[in-house]
């Protein structure tokens, strides 16, 4: 499983004004730690690797049991997830492969064993997101390329470039992915991982409405 992550402090800028420049940062590490904390604890799943330059995110989620791996491309999204696989694929040659969104706080390892479970019957497959028009999971049986084309329409390109769709039944946790306070409270109403649900408490009072 690779995990891509930005830099803090340029993070989750769409919260922005409900949340603002010091408190997303702190909301990102914690999208972050849920969503790697619950893959790790998902059936299946055999490693995580984190993409990120962002020295205190790389250093809690090594702690949770993440590998980190530095975003040397630094050429967006889409580069740090091939560089992500290249590491997968350094470390378990011919091992099938999921890219997953670092800003899933309400994330449940049984929803996503699921989802990767549908993924394998497919050389490649992606899960929508909650809006319909991105992707939060995008996954490679052993020996197909991952591929990815993450950002904005990016359900479109993937379903043109030839991924299959996973069926979205019983999947809202993993495609509940945060960009705006909307999508926050989306993730509330599913129910927070335990560090998003922290920071959110100590920050609710502080957030616009």
């Amino acid at each position: 499983m690779v995990v891509p992550l930005k830099p803090l402090r340029r993070a989750k800028s769409r919260l922005g004004p409900d949340a603002d420049a010091s408190q997303r940062p702190l909301l990102a590490l914690a999208f972050a730690q849920d969503t790697v904390a619950a893959a790790l604890a998902t059936e299946g799943v055999r490693d995580v690797v984190v993409v990120t330059d962002d020295a205190e995110a790389g250093a809690a989620l090594a702690a949770l049991g993440a590998l980190v791996v530095p975003d040397s491309p630094g050429a967006g999204l889409n580069a740090a997830l091939a560089h992500g696989a290249r590491a997968v694929a350094l470390r378990r040659p011919g091992a099938p492969l999921a890219a997953l969104n670092a800003d899933l706080p309400a994330l449940r390892p049984a929803e996503l064993a699921v989802v990767l479970r549908r993924a394998a019957a497919f050389p490649r497959a992606f899960l929508p997101d909650a809006a319909g028009i991105g992707t939060t999971l995008l996954a490679a049986g052993p020996g197909a390329e991952l591929r990815p084309a993450f950002g904005g329409l990016s359900r479109l390109r993937h379903a043109a470039g030839g991924a299959a769709e996973i069926p979205v039944a019983g999947a809202d946790s993993v495609r509940q992915d945060v960009d705006t306070a909307a999508d926050l409270r989306a993730a509330v109403a599913l129910g927070l991982g335990p560090h998003t649900a922290r920071v959110y408490a100590a920050l609710a009072p502080l957030l616009s409405p």
